[in-house]
């Protein structure tokens, strides 16, 4: 039996700089052999200041802590997140961020976040999960084995010369 217990619960904004700071750990291992060191850094400025989880908050996300208690030491550590947004489009909730630190990765966490929103959107009568992930992401096959669906690729420009190349991929609920 582990002595770990994982939970999810809101963000509040005093945590909104743990947030950024999981974000600058798992970023790197996540699209290292991806995207450059340049664009990894203009898109960790562009979505993961405290200003800009504001932004995004105001904007219709909501933000979860995935939070583990080691019952031995009594102690409480943040070790990833998830973001997602109601009706963004009719029915349909999109995740917008799922990211858990590259050393707890494989626990099944990111199922258990995965489970939360997926909860939270049959709960809200949301027939649809949907994300966007980097068509070069291995985070894919994860989404697949989760019963995720490819439906199409995006690229977006996002500004400065870089582009987000996204496979969208939906789940049905």
């Amino acid at each position: 039996m582990s002595n770990l217990i994982a939970t999810l619960r809101p963000a509040s904004p005093a945590e909104y700089p743990t947030i950024e700071l999981i974000a600058h750990a798992t970023w790197p291992s996540a699209y290292g052999g991806i995207l450059s060191p340049e664009q990894i850094d203009y898109m960790l400025a562009m979505m993961y200041t405290s200003e800009a989880i504001t932004s995004q908050v105001a904007s219709g996300q909501s933000f979860n802590v995935l939070e583990t208690m080691d019952m031995k030491l009594l102690e409480k550590q943040i070790v990833g997140y998830v973001s997602q947004e109601l009706d963004y489009q009719p029915g349909t909730t999109k995740i917008h961020k799922l990211y858990a630190l590259p050393g707890v990765q494989g626990r099944g966490y990111g199922r258990l976040m995965v489970d939360h929103v997926t909860a939270f959107a049959r709960a809200a009568g949301q027939q649809k999960l949907r994300l966007d992930v980097n068509y070069k992401n291995r985070a894919i096959g994860f989404y697949e084995k989760l019963g995720f669906g490819k439906i199409e690729r995006f690229n977006a420009d996002i500004g400065n010369g870089y582009m987000m190349e996204d496979w969208v991929m939906e789940l049905s609920l």
